[in-house]
């Protein structure tokens, strides 16, 4: 019984080695998004290069700035998606293979790599996904035509929204330590009392 046992665990334990499948899958997309983005970033300048032409027409010009504007919110939003699976899958690797030992001991590692537990993982992808929507509803906002003055009320309720889910999303960071400073804070004048 005791080999059958130590024989399945040690199968049940070298199965997280599938992970791998998801690591370098996300790796390869990530490489994939940031190839786009940069492609998108060089044509993006081949287009802006118009921009000084003398001939072009002041409604023509604003057409093309607003394009230009469009596109590099485009761009923003693919770095970020493509920063998305780099975090994934160097999260992945870290949670189920093992610890990259380079991202640990190295000084000029980005802390936002190095991911202790699930809860981090899912925190640093939920703040970049965040962002990603903010980036969108920013690209749809640029193209969006305030037609009635409803429209604008959604704008600005949007707006509203987008800095509710920042600030909650910097207390929730910063308000743990805030609230455990501030029990302390409030405890200690009653020991001082009696």
């Amino acid at each position: 019984m005791g080999f059958l046992e130590k024989l399945f665990e040690g199968v049940l334990w070298n199965s997280r080695f599938m992970v791998l499948t998801a690591v370098i899958g996300s790796l390869l997309a990530g490489v994939a998004i940031f190839y786009m983005a940069t492609v998108d970033v060089v044509y993006l300048f081949e287009h802006a290069m118009h921009y000084a032409d003398a001939s072009l027409n002041a409604e023509t010009r604003k057409a093309l700035h607003d394009s230009t504007v469009s596109h590099i919110v485009e761009v923003v939003d693919g770095y970020l998606l493509a920063t998305v699976m780099l975090i994934f899958s160097l999260g992945l690797y870290e949670l189920f293979i093992s610890d990259i030992d380079q991202a640990h001991g190295s000084k000029s590692s980005s802390k936002i790599l190095v991911i202790n537990n699930l809860d981090d993982l899912k925190s640093r992808l939920a703040k970049v996904i965040l962002m990603i929507m903010i980036v969108t509803l920013f690209e749809e906002a640029l193209n969006m035509h305030l037609n009635t003055p409803l429209d604008l009320v959604y704008l600005g309720a949007s707006i509203a929204l987008i800095a509710l889910a920042l600030y909650l999303t910097h207390a929730s960071e910063h308000g743990v330590a805030g609230a455990a400073v501030a029990a302390d804070g409030e405890a200690a004048p009653e020991k001082h009392g009696h």
